[in-house]
């Protein structure tokens, strides 16, 4: 592993734009009261982004400044005439490179897409654009999203905010670095095993997995396919509860979606993100009783976090997984491999582009392909049975809480870690077992940063709620924010010098 310095932790401070430093909140109010021009607001994230992105290579495929300064004018114009799109008017904003943004190539880290141009938008950033976003370029990931470290080789490598050393995580790796290097004010992902959760946990950011259906996606597959989901980052919970609504909603061609309000909408987002936490009961189950493999410093960062909502009035105890974790993680890697050969099988089938895939992608093909129906069947019934054995513990605690991630970020040159604390892990996902449940269960969970370790590199913790209970996992997690004086802080290279 490369060694760690002061020198290779960060660059030489950059100076940013007090705009690129403002909430996403905090900018949308400025845009709308005339404070800042979305001109304004324009050039002062691209020029950031021309400073800030060589260090970790998080955004992809950039548009020309020329077209996005006119499309920022227009949106001028706009307000000028008394026309707000919505809350994101005028926002500078990259696409996660797995969903498609009209006119720029969606790419997902293969070699085999790159250069094809997306003719329409995904659902999601349909959605994004009707509240105002201006879309910017992409956020890099790994290859197809598969792995939780956001190399390929079309782009290459992100690399944390935190150490340039350090991988930034993934899926949304590229999301999380750009945020965390305020190069957006807010962004979107995806997560099937933690791509929303882990990336947050290594960048110091928030990641929120949303409950399964509220944030729809079109799928090939819409009723079978149920283990990945779209939803918000951000470095507020309150810019990610505001995502949140703007991604979320019933549409007719996604047939599980949800259709009901996260919030009563006789409140403002502020308003009813508060409330009393004193009482509420948080089951801690950190390292499932030692069946996970945790890098020293990673439970006691976390448990340390946690007690802040202590603190705050909250009852924390620790108890065990009421599920057997061997049979859930058979259970998960059966589904895994199903979805992932109904969505690479083709490229497989074709020896010229198989030996394209990485062997990551191979392996789970390799496993998904010969498949029963009877085996299928048999992960959803355990799927099932895990869903409620886990349920259980809502009857007893309000909320659960674990680690985002079992080891701290590690070397960007690593495609994976192949062991923890000394134990091997057997596949290139299983460092990863941490963020299977809230998977499985299909309920709402947030990331929210933990702290740093004493090399200075980012741990994150997991507030998983009842499925549904969006809004009261964000009401928890903006407790815990208040509690800790706020969240998301300033990357090295951006703070002032010395």
């Amino acid at each position: 592993m490369t060694p760690l310095s002061d020198s290779n932790r960060a660059a030489p401070a950059l100076a940013p734009s007090e705009i690129v430093t403002w909430d996403a909140t905090t900018l949308s109010r400025h845009l709308h009261d005339r404070v800042v021009s979305c001109r304004e607001v324009m050039n002062a994230y691209l020029d950031h982004v021309d400073a800030a992105n060589p260090l970790v290579n998080a955004i992809v495929s950039r548009r020309e400044r020329a077209a996005l300064l006119a499309e920022a004018d227009t949106a001028d114009r706009e307000l000028t005439n008394g026309h707000s799109r919505g809350w994101m008017h005028g926002f500078p904003q990259a696409i996660k490179d797995l969903s498609d943004a009209r006119g720029l190539p969606t790419t997902q880290g293969s070699p085999l897409l790159a250069g094809q141009i997306a003719a329409t938008d995904s659902l999601m950033v349909a959605r994004m654009r009707a509240a105002g976003a201006i879309v910017i370029g992409k956020t890099n990931t790994p290859e197809f999203g598969l792995g939780s470290q956001s190399y390929n080789p079309v782009f290459g490598a992100t690399r944390n905010a935190f150490d340039r050393t350090r991988t930034a995580g993934g899926s949304s790796g590229g999301a999380a670095a750009a945020l965390a290097m305020r190069m957006l004010p807010v962004a979107d992902g995806s997560d099937m095993m933690g791509s929303l959760r882990n990336p947050a946990a290594f960048n110091d950011v928030i990641g929120f997995r949303p409950s399964f259906g509220r944030v729809p996606g079109l799928a090939a597959d819409p009723f079978g396919q149920q283990l990945a989901t779209n939803g918000p980052m951000g470095r507020t919970i309150a810019d990610v509860a505001r995502l949140l609504e703007t991604q979320s909603g019933f549409d007719r061609r996604a047939p599980l979606s949800l259709g009901e309000p996260l919030r009563r909408e006789t409140d403002t987002v502020d308003t009813a993100l508060e409330r009393d936490v004193r009482g509420l009961r948080i089951g801690w189950l950190g390292d499932w009783g030692g069946h996970l493999a945790m890098e020293s410093g990673v439970l006691a960062l976390c448990e340390a976090a946690l007690n802040r909502l202590v603190e705050c009035g909250a009852e924390i105890d620790a108890c065990d997984t009421p599920f057997d974790p061997d049979t859930l993680w058979q259970s998960w890697t059966t589904l895994r491999h199903w979805a992932v050969a109904g969505n690479l099988g083709g490229y497989y089938a074709d020896p010229a582009t198989r030996e394209r895939l990485k062997p990551e992608a191979q392996w789970e093909v390799e496993r998904g392909l010969p498949l029963s129906a009877q085996e299928i069947y048999a992960a959803n019934v355990q799927r099932g049975d895990a869903y409620h054995a886990w349920s259980s513990l809502f009857e007893r605690f309000d909320y659960l809480a674990m680690p985002s991630a079992q080891l701290f970020p590690f070397d960007v040159d690593n495609h994976w870690p192949s062991e923890i604390a000394g134990r091997p892990m057997d596949t290139y996902h299983r460092w990863m077992e941490v963020v299977v449940p809230a998977s499985m269960l299909g309920a709402p969970v947030v990331s929210l940063p933990a702290g740093l370790s004493e090399e200075g590199l980012p741990m994150g913790f997991q507030l998983i709620g009842r499925p549904r209970n969006d809004w009261g996992v964000l009401q928890l997690a903006r407790a815990y924010e208040k509690a800790s004086g706020g969240l998301a802080r300033l990357p090295p290279a951006l703070q002032p010098a010395r």
